[in-house]
């Protein structure tokens, strides 16, 4: 598919500069989302599953009276889904530029003379700038804990930087906390073992 025709279907998904770099380099190939209950007036919420396969049902919220209803929480994606990829960017004169391209310590020039680029947050790129497709190949839904030590891997921790598969495992615990507010850390950090959105996907080449 061209390029036009994808944005007219593709669904946006936020990644930092770091794992922008894993999916190019097709270390990444699924990426993990907490499970959040969006009612304004839940006190919590809980995920049930079916006990024979573990599929998903549904997130369901619980008022200060303990009264459960179904939460209007929304799937981030379903297999087949196209996305394309926000990330860090900016624009000179003729053209977008991202992030992920150039070293920390990488100069830039104009005119011959040394310029400092402003770059802008993934949250504000906009649709035109996407270079980056994915299309979902499958979505569910587990706690984060149940992923396997090659699942840090899948999520896009280089192993030539590993002591072996355990260390890959203790550096995606270190990158999920740091993707997490400090203020949440308490509900969505790692050691809470918190209900995730698990997303797999593969890079779709752009005509």
């Amino acid at each position: 598919m061209t390029k036009e025709e994808l944005l007219k279907v593709a669904k946006p998904i936020l990644f930092n500069t770091e794992m922008v770099k894993a999916i190019l380099e097709g270390q990444k190939t699924v990426t993990r989302r907490c499970v959040k209950a969006k009612s304004k007036n839940a006190c919590g919420f809980f995920v049930t599953t079916r006990k024979s396969d573990g599929a998903f049902m549904g997130v369901y919220d619980y008022d200060e009276n303990e009264m459960m209803y179904e939460s209007p929480q929304t799937q981030p994606a379903y297999e087949g889904d196209i996305m394309y990829v926000r990330e860090t960017w900016t624009k000179d004169n003729y053209r977008y530029m991202y992030r992920a391209n150039y070293s920390e310590i990488e100069k830039f020039y104009r005119d011959g003379k040394e310029v400092q680029l402003k770059w802008k947050p993934s949250i504000h790129m906009p649709k035109e700038a996407a270079r980056i497709f994915l299309k979902v190949t499958d979505v569910r839904v587990e706690q984060l804990q149940d992923m396997d030590k090659m699942g840090a891997l899948k999520e896009g921790i280089d192993n030539r930087l590993c002591i072996n598969l355990s260390h890959a495992l203790t550096k995606f615990k270190k990158l999920w906390n740091s993707t997490i507010k400090k203020s949440d850390i308490d509900l969505y950090g790692w050691d809470v073992n918190p209900w995730v959105w698990v997303i797999e996907f593969e890079r779709i080449e752009v005509e």
